[in-house]
């Protein structure tokens, strides 16, 4: 199967009661890693290229890239595009490839983050891509910090801007080792019945295990990005790698044997959140 668009494997996941993982990529062996780990599970996965990967990699390769893996996979395969800060970022990886774009206006005012997501939007529908929003600020792990998301801005964002899915902070922040104390469920609740799409979790890798799962099967949360967690099973693999041959010093023989723990670490992400078995 070909490249997918997010609402296009967020429909079903949203129905289905199951969530499907956002992982962060940082370069061919990782991405390529998930979309195994993917195709093992039978499941639709979402590959993001961050600021940080685009800062290292120029986005037309990003989007080069994860178009050849998907045209590869025998799932569905969403190339993403995350925390895009402007239009031009987003109109360069829809040039790219790209078939999802989020534009992150959330340091923004309402209105701003209304107006700058809302021309995002119909950018992106224009090309027939989806395209994420968020409000409210995600934090990080001893650095900036939250601030949750008011559901009823977030049901007159949805209404005004037409996003496809809407990233939240209730909980939840960035680059946390390590589960966490845990989502508000309450403000979960209270954003449910304020805005029908889906919803998304950045930072999931500081959400325990077992309120991803639950989460995914009985709550509209249908995407949760992980990052962290798999990088911490990359440098790992990649520190085994190294000490077992001292001597070796080719760069494709040390990354390769990094592959097979971060392919298992994200079929263990895919099966937390039911996705196995959806693609």
């Amino acid at each position: 199967m070909t490249l997918a668009t997010l609402a296009d494997v967020l429909g079903p996941a949203l129905s289905g009661g199951y969530a499907v993982p956002g992982l962060v990529c940082l370069g061919w062996e990782d991405a390529r890693a998930y979309v195994r780990a993917a195709e093992a599970e039978s499941a639709p996965v979402i590959l993001h290229a961050g600021p940080g990967a685009r800062a290292h990699m120029p986005v037309a390769v990003w989007g080069a890239m994860f178009r050849e893996l998907a045209e590869g996979a025998s799932v569905p395969v969403v190339s993403h595009l995350d925390h895009g800060q402007t239009v031009a970022d987003c109109r360069a990886a829809i040039a790219a490839g790209f078939t999802s774009v989020m534009i992150d206006g959330s340091a923004l005012a309402l209105e701003e983050n209304i107006a700058l997501t809302a021309e995002v939007v119909a950018l992106a529908h224009a090309a027939g891509v989806s395209c994420e929003g968020e409000l409210g600020v995600v934090g990080y792990a001893g650095g900036k910090e939250s601030t949750g998301t008011d559901p009823e801005e977030a049901a007159r964002f949805v209404r005004e801007t037409g996003v496809d899915a809407l990233a939240v902070s209730v909980g939840n922040v960035h680059l946390q080792q390590g589960a966490g104390r845990g989502l508000d469920l309450g403000l979960i609740r209270r954003i449910e019945a304020a805005t029908p799409v889906p919803l998304v979790i950045h930072g999931g890798s500081g959400v325990p295990v077992e309120q991803r799962a639950a989460l995914a099967a009985g709550s509209r949360i249908a995407k949760f990005n992980i990052g962290t967690e798999l990088r911490m099973a990359f440098g790992a693999a990649l520190r085994e790698a190294v000490a077992k041959d001292p001597g070796r010093f080719d760069r494709i023989a040390i990354l390769r044997d990094t592959e097979e723990p971060m392919m298992q670490a994200a079929r263990a992400v895919f099966r937390g959140m039911g996705a196995s078995g959806r693609g």
